[in-house]
């Protein structure tokens, strides 16, 4: 039985590598390494839990298994009962500013369990000859810090200037190191401002949608700031051609759209939606990196990858999700 193994499964992004792999019937069986956690405050009055929709329809394909990366023994028994043939990594901090935030937790995410995941291959390999077919790491487009040009590729420097974003790049670190020490195809992807059905990260994406449809004022961080806003489906597709692509072996990759919006763009789409959203500019937080559009030329040459939808299109649909799925903020 061909499986796939998902390190933060149950999150927006895991969830939909999954659907992608069993609709395309890349594998038999995707097994999904979840905590069943979560980063935001639940008794908002207008928290929604999803993810029992994120494995809708699929469920007879999925294995869901609680537990942290951050445990070696787990990772190891895992690996070792299922032997998947793609591991992709995306247990940690869903997204870079959380309340509370600390390094310990997101050197466990991006440090620790990477290291787990690659040393458990390389123990299983010497004991039983199990080799993964590839290893996908979820870094963050964050590793670049602000911007020094835009359209940013992957040569771009990488000048990290907080938590979230420092540990992803030691994350890359890892994988590069020890993938070479053990012989294990890996790739690295960085993602860029993931937004879709599902999302209850408190993303901007998420918070300006819901203010949308709350009738509630919207402030906007910056009247230039701008984000490559990139529709999840699109992220999971980059996700599953760089685990099916040779030529994706030992390389990084930019999965966005490849098309930058500022914030003030994005709600005046909202606005076509709903055209009672009133908002106001206020001073950015100086917290983010300055950022904008990344080149995901690279991606399209080696993986024939392409984003289909555009910033419009991805929030249609986001947006009829929300209609259809959250009473608690959609007011006609």
């Amino acid at each position: 039985m061909k499986t796939a193994f998902i390190t933060g499964g149950m999150g927006l992004i895991g969830s939909f590598i999954a659907r992608r792999l069993i609709n395309d019937n890349l594998v038999d069986k995707v097994v999904l390494l979840d905590h069943f956690g979560r980063y935001v405050d639940s008794s908002r009055n207008d928290f929604m839990d999803y993810r029992s929709l994120r494995i809708s329809g699929i469920e007879d394909r999925v294995k869901i298994e609680r537990g942290e990366a951050k445990h070696f023994n787990i990772i190891y028994n895992l690996l070792d009962t299922y032997k998947p043939v793609y591991i992709y990594h995306l247990a940690a901090l869903p997204l870079a500013k959380l309340q509370n935030l600390n390094t310990h937790e997101a050197i466990e995410g991006s440090v620790i369990s990477t290291s787990n995941i690659l040393e458990s291959i390389g123990m299983l390999d010497s004991k039983h000859g199990y080799m993964p077919e590839r290893f996908i790491y979820a870094s963050s487009s964050m590793v670049y810090g602000d911007f020094k040009y835009t359209p940013a590729d992957e040569g771009h420097p990488t000048n990290p200037k907080e938590v979230y974003g420092t540990m992803k790049l030691a994350g890359e670190v890892i994988v590069k190191g020890l993938s070479e020490h053990f012989g294990i195809k890996s790739v690295i992807i960085r993602p860029s401002a993931v937004y879709g059905p599902t999302d209850m990260n408190r993303r901007v994406s998420q918070i300006f949608l819901e203010k949308a449809m709350l009738r509630q004022k919207i402030k906007i961080q910056g009247e230039d700031e701008a984000l490559d806003f990139t529709f999840v489906k699109d992220i999971a597709k980059g996700f599953v051609l760089a685990s099916q692509k040779e030529e994706a072996t030992k390389e990084i990759f930019n999965i966005t759209s490849g098309k930058a919006y500022t914030l003030l763009e994005y709600v005046r789409i909202l606005k076509e939606h709903f055209p009672w959203v009133e908002y106001e500019i206020v001073e950015r937080d100086n917290f983010r990196p300055k950022r904008g559009t990344l080149s995901n030329d690279k991606a399209r040459k080696l993986l024939g990858y392409e984003p289909d939808f555009d910033l419009r299109t991805g929030l249609g649909e986001y947006i009829k999700f929300i209609k259809e799925n959250n009473p608690k903020v959609f007011k006609s």
